[in-house]
């Protein structure tokens, strides 16, 4: 364990005005609250928030930052609370602990809404102070470093949540070096295999080839010298989780994997950045498409770099990043740049990002999402993804996530763009609208009045702004085809009593249910929050009261042409009063399904062939056949008794099995014919109330779907 002087010097390394009565009170206070714990590889527990403060001496973060790290379990694992942390080390480290305590007990892991809530409290933990999640990153990464003393389904579970939230919440903030070695470190437990495969595969390359980091550095440190500009050069190899997601992403196997080297080239300054790209193309054929410029187009997290791939020694693709020695600063701590000390005073680095910016660029784009899956989704495309930067005809730049498209673009521009678009040129050339953009290229949109967003653009767009103007728009939508629905239903209803649903009768209809309008009933009307019937009772309670005729089994569908007939599916035996919808079928009309049918899942890429059904207000006759299991007692007289009590219900039995005997009890599969919903509910509440009948629930064969 690192002593007490020896993290000390490690601060003062690069804050020489560091305070060192407080560090070294902290130490002390933390290591007398862990006296006698324990890590499970048997080391003393104080070793690990040690080894964070000292993970995160290496960003050179300040005193309040490296003494929350020696803290940072105590309110959580020891006798010590908020207040004495707060009496002992004042208010702005207490809050930095209380926030770091808040995030261990957030299980970031568990089921998708839960996950989602957890992810808008991470969010509000980054947006109160950053340095609560520098802080809790480096946990990670020391716990992710000795995670062999835990037992392999804990190893799995934590090595999934880093690889899924950890990993890309740190290269996110630009600190790429951590997001690899996590990454790394996870991948090590999830895949073994596939990593030492990739390490001796190095191995055999190494010894096949001899020390290619080495030449390759030496090749460019001379082109550099022939230029005249003075920079260092760093080569290494890529990490194995890095290749092996190449590879995956590739399909090809590592032999065919060209880039599986990077060298760094930091220089004095900007102009200087230039000139070792040029000294690099004129020596080494670039790799098209594989060059960005991230110095004239910064990303969000403050990193700066020119990147660029060529085709080096024998062939072999290397990947060359090259910067100035502050924007290497910026690059290597990402946001947490803004903290970092030299010489005792916060470092003046021009290209560091304020953290609230930051984490204001961040959440305005989850602000749209109205529900827990929306807001998931949307941090996970966020993110979990680089930037591309695309020009408008004008010239000016819009920032996208990699894998855009031109609508992500439009919607980037302005939602009303976004919703007409009907075509791209992406320089200058006619392309699809599921067209990939890249750096550099621009686009203009097409637009045309009238253009409405189509359901299957959620499929092709990436960015959580577009799906959410795109869903607000179908839902708009929605509201339409509800409200023409709705007027179908209110014409049947309205004549079926020998009247007429004219806009005036709606209208004052609306008002006797308090709403706002005749199209907001009829929205209802369509989306089965309202019954027509009721509506009609509404305006006529004398004739709506008589019942009228009972209504033809034949006519019992409200949505489809008059030259339509239907059958209602065996497999889910919709009954009048459940949501249905309509599937056709060539040369046998209409098919009536239950909306919650899972049958259903099969016509989901053939949108066509769906009809919006509704059944018909008013008294249906007792033919529509719903099957019942029943599972009853053995006993004598119990099955003439359980009949009987299905026809006192007025419901006809039209067909019964034996699905199994046992010598207790007999399972019953009971074909029972009823009016509507009501009725069945009726049925099986007298059959749950009787003694006899141990089990009772609606039976649904998918099986039986054609």
């Amino acid at each position: 364990m690192i002593d007490v002087e020896d993290l000390i010097s490690l601060v003062r390394n690069y804050n020489p005005r560091t305070d060192e009565a407080l560090i070294r009170s902290a130490y002390v206070y933390g290591r007398e609250m862990h006296a006698g714990q324990l890590r499970r590889s048997g080391e003393e527990y104080f070793t690990h928030p040690v080894a964070v403060a000292a993970i995160l001496t290496e960003q050179r973060l300040d005193d309040a930052t490296i003494v929350t790290a020696l803290l940072h379990d105590t309110i959580e694992d020891t006798k010590s609370t908020y207040k004495e942390i707060e009496r002992l080390f004042g208010h702005e480290i207490a809050e930095l602990v209380d926030g770091v305590t808040k995030l261990t007990n957030l299980q970031l892991s568990s089921s998708e809404t839960k996950q989602a809530e957890n992810f808008r409290k991470l969010f509000m933990a980054m947006s109160k102070d950053l340095r609560v999640i520098l802080v809790k990153l480096a946990d990670r990464l020391h716990n992710m470093r000795t995670i062999k003393s835990l037992p392999h389904d804990k190893q799995v579970r934590k090595s999934h949540e880093t690889m899924d939230i950890f990993a890309p919440l740190a290269g996110r903030m630009g600190m790429q070096w951590m997001r690899e070695e996590l990454e790394d470190l996870a991948f090590r437990v999830l895949n073994p295999e596939a990593r030492n495969s990739i390490i001796r595969r190095f191995i055999r390359l190494q010894r096949e080839s001899g020390d290619v980091i080495q030449q390759i550095t030496q090749d460019i440190r001379k082109e550099l010298e022939r230029e005249g500009v003075e920079a260092d050069v760093f080569g290494r190899a890529k990490k194995p989780y890095s290749i092996w997601r190449k590879m995956e992403e590739k399909e090809q196997g590592f032999s065919r994997l060209s880039d599986i080297y990077g060298f760094r080239v930091i220089t004095g300054s900007e102009g200087d950045c230039y000139r070792v790209l040029g000294a690099i193309h004129r020596r080494w054929r670039a790799v098209p498409g594989r060059f960005k410029d991230y110095i004239s187009q910064p990303k969000s997290n403050g990193y700066r770099s020119i990147q660029t791939t060529v085709s080096g020694r024998d062939g072999k693709r290397v990947e060359v990043q090259i910067r100035t020695r502050q924007m290497h600063e910026v690059a290597e701590s990402g946001v947490a740049a803004h903290w970092s000390y030299r010489d005792g005073v916060r470092a003046e680095n021009p290209f560091a990002v304020d953290p609230a910016k930051w984490i204001a660029s961040l959440t305005e784009r989850f602000e749209n999402a109205e529900d827990h899956d929306e807001f998931l989704e949307h941090v996970k495309l966020e993110m979990y993804s680089d930037q591309v930067f695309c020009f408008t005809p004008k010239g000016d730049v819009i920032k996208l996530p990699r894998g855009a498209t031109p609508l992500d673009y439009a919607y980037a521009i302005h939602t009303r763009i976004g919703d007409s678009c009907v075509g791209a040129k992406v320089d200058g050339i006619r392309v699809p609208l599921w067209t990939r953009l890249k750096n550099g290229q621009s686009v203009e949109i097409i637009t045309a009045e009238g253009q409405r967003p189509q359901a299957t653009w959620l499929d092709i767009v990436v960015t959580g702004r577009a799906k959410a103007a795109i869903r607000k728009s179908l839902r708009e939508e929605d509201r339409e085809r509800y409200i023409k629905l709705g007027r179908e239903l209110a014409r049947v209803a309205f004549e079926h009593v020998g009247k007429k649903a004219t806009d005036k009768a709606v209208k004052t209809a609306a008002k006797s249910f308090g709403l706002p309008s005749g199209a907001e009933l009829l929205a209802r009307l369509g989306s089965a929050e309202l019954r027509a019937q009721d509506v009609v009772e509404a305006l006529y309670p004398e004739l709506a009261t008589s019942g009228g005729d009972e209504i033809d089994a034949t006519r019992a569908v409200v949505g489809l042409s008059p030259d339509q007939s239907f059958t209602r599916a065996p497999c889910c035996q919709p009954v009048p009063g459940e949501r249905i919808v309509g599937i056709t079928y060539r040369g046998r009309g209409v098919v009536v399904h239950a909306i919650d049918c899972p049958v259903l899942e099969k016509f989901e890429d053939q949108p066509d062939r769906w009809i919006d059904l509704y059944w018909h207000s008013g008294k249906h006759p007792a033919v529509h056949t719903v099957g019942l299991s029943v599972t009853i007692r053995n006993d004598a007289g119990v099955l003439g008794h359980i009949c009987t009590l299905i026809g006192e219900q007025k419901a006809n039995i039209s067909d019964m099995e034996f699905a199994d005997k046992k010598p207790d009890f007999y399972r019953l599969l009971i074909q029972v014919d009823l009016r509507d919903v009501e009725h069945l509910h009726t049925v099986m509440t007298a059959l749950e109330a009787e003694s006899d009948v141990a089990e009772i629930e609606r039976y649904r064969d998918p099986e039986r779907a054609d």
